[in-house]
C-alpha cells in the first residue's frame, strides 16, 4: 500500500471510508452509500430547521472527488466491463498517522508535549482513557 496523502476532506475521507469497508467499489456505489448514510451532522442549517432528511451527495461530485483522490495517490481504478472500479492505495491507519503528523506540525511545531497538553487543557478525557494513558507512559518509560 502507497503512504497516505497528508489532507483530505471531509467527503473525500468519507469515501475512503467507503473504500475501506468494502474493499473496492464503482463510483455508483460510492453515491448511493455516501447518500443512505450521510447523516444529520451533514445537513444544512436551513435543512435540519426544516426537518429534512439527511442529503444526498450528487454523483458529479463524487467522480470529482474520486479523481482528486486518485491525483493524491490515495486510490486507483481499473477498468470492468466498460466501468470505472476504484480501491484504495493506504490504509486508514496511514491515514491516521499522516493526518496527525501534518497537525502536530503545523498546529504545535512538533511539540508532541504541545498537543497533549492542548488535549488536557481543552478536552474531557474519561478516567479509563487517563488509566490508559497511564500505562502507556509506564511502558515507554521502561524501554
Amino acid at each position: 500500500m502507497a503512504k497516505a496523502p497528508a489532507r483530505l476532506g471531509k467527503v473525500q475521507l468519507q469515501i475512503m471510508e467507503v473504500l475501506w469497508r468494502h474493499g473496492r467499489a464503482t463510483a455508483r456505489q460510492i453515491t448511493d452509500e455516501l447518500s443512505r448514510t450521510r447523516g444529520s451532522r451533514d445537513l444544512a442549517p436551513q435543512a435540519t430547521a426544516a426537518g429534512a432528511g439527511p442529503r444526498a451527495i450528487a454523483h458529479s461530485t463524487v467522480q470529482t472527488l474520486l479523481r482528486q483522490l486518485e491525483a493524491k495517490d490515495a486510490i486507483t481504478h481499473e477498468v470492468e466491463e466498460r466501468t470505472f472500479v476504484f480501491r484504495p492505495l493506504c490504509q486508514p491507519a496511514d491515514m491516521t498517522t499522516s493526518a496527525l503528523r501534518d497537525l502536530l506540525a503545523r498546529a504545535f511545531q512538533g511539540s508532541v508535549y504541545g498537543l497533549v497538553a492542548h488535549l488536557f487543557e481543552h478536552e474531557t478525557i474519561p478516567p479509563h482513557e487517563r488509566l490508559r494513558l497511564r500505562e502507556l507512559i509506564e511502558k515507554e518509560s521502561e524501554r
